[in-house]
């Protein structure tokens, strides 16, 4: 009896050792979960505050520009200034020149004709009137100078503001770069979950696939032969990829300039139709159908790009009916605007 109560108390005694387990678990999930929380608000104040510095850099780096494109007309304008006073001054040094001449040589004649006082009273009067307009030319001569020194000094400044001012464009500039990159790493990474459901969602089917950074239709899962309508069939498949576009479109932020790039492509047999008369109007027209049903299924217009390359980008360079099929699609491609 001692035996068998034995038995039953260490039975019991089990239970209490799993509840806390359980616990533990439950608690350790708990952490996870509070630690992942945390993890994402930071990394979206961590983002937020980046968006803010690249806005502030984008708005000095307009003001700069502004600021320098100011200093270069004010220094085009005084150094026209400059060379006009230069000229003047030239002008005034030689009209200087001619008189002192003059007066040097109404003093001579003076001096020879003493017996004529009339007329040596008209030549000293010259003379003097010549001498009271070299000083004047002087005086003139001498503020030009101080002006062109004035000017000189100014475009002295101007060229070192200039300096200073490209070098914090160039700083900035490169500042705007990493801050670029940082955005085209953030699409890369959308562009990479992008693709990622599309590779779900289609499975292992051969006429549509993902190929690199492009998801890739054959033109037949679309459309028939020469046209540019969208079979009933396709519509289905259409809503999946729209779908998986509009479920990323509510993750990207809305400030990274995306869009859904599609491509219409043809093989290199013209076509020459009444109502296509080139492989090109009818890769365009493709393009902008697949376009068009997208927005139809609530895709933003403005995130949405078509394109036409008719034969011009084969994948196939081959003259066989499968190489005239694979060159017969339609890309997607999400890349910036």
């Amino acid at each position: 009896m001692a035996s068998l109560r034995t038995r039953r108390d260490r039975s019991l005694n089990v239970w209490p050792g799993y509840v806390d387990a359980l616990a533990t678990l439950l608690l350790a999930v708990v952490f996870l979960l509070t630690i992942f929380v945390v993890g994402q608000f930071f990394l979206s104040q961590e983002i937020t505050g980046r968006d803010s510095v690249l806005t502030r850099l984008n708005r000095q780096i307009a003001d700069l520009t502004d600021l320098l494109a100011l200093e270069r007309s004010t220094r085009k304008t005084q150094e026209a200034t400059a060379s006009s006073l230069r000229n003047t001054l030239l002008g005034a040094e030689a009209e200087r020149d001619r008189f002192k001449l003059q007066a040097e040589s109404n003093q001579g004649t003076a001096g020879r004709q003493e017996d004529v006082d009339r007329q040596l009273a008209a030549e000293r009067a010259g003379s003097a009137r010549a001498a009271t307009q070299i000083e004047l030319l002087n005086e003139q001569i001498a503020a030009m100078r101080r002006q062109l020194a004035a000017l000189e000094d100014a475009l002295a400044a101007s060229e070192n503001r200039d300096k200073e001012s490209q070098a914090r464009i160039a700083d900035l500039g490169s500042r705007l770069n990493v801050a670029l990159a940082q955005k085209v790493q953030e699409l890369a990474r959308y562009r990479s979950d992008f693709f990622g459901r599309l590779r779900q969602i289609l499975g292992t089917r051969t006429d549509i696939r993902v190929v690199g950074d492009r998801f890739v239709l054959q033109s037949e899962v679309l459309f028939p032969a020469g046209s540019a309508t969208l079979k009933p069939e396709a519509m289905p498949e259409l809503d999946r990829i729209a779908g998986a576009i509009l479920d990323l479109s509510r993750q990207i932020p809305a400030d990274i300039p995306w869009v859904l790039r599609v491509d219409g492509h043809t093989d290199v047999r013209p076509i020459a139709s009444s109502q296509f008369p080139s492989n090109w109007s009818l890769s365009a027209a493709r393009a902008i159908a697949v376009v068009q049903a997208m927005v139809a299924k609530g895709i933003p217009p403005q995130r949405l790009l078509a394109g036409a390359f008719g034969e011009f980008q084969p994948l196939d360079a081959g003259t066989s009916e499968e190489a005239y099929a694979r060159n017969r699609r339609i890309e997607m491609k999400l890349t910036e605007r």
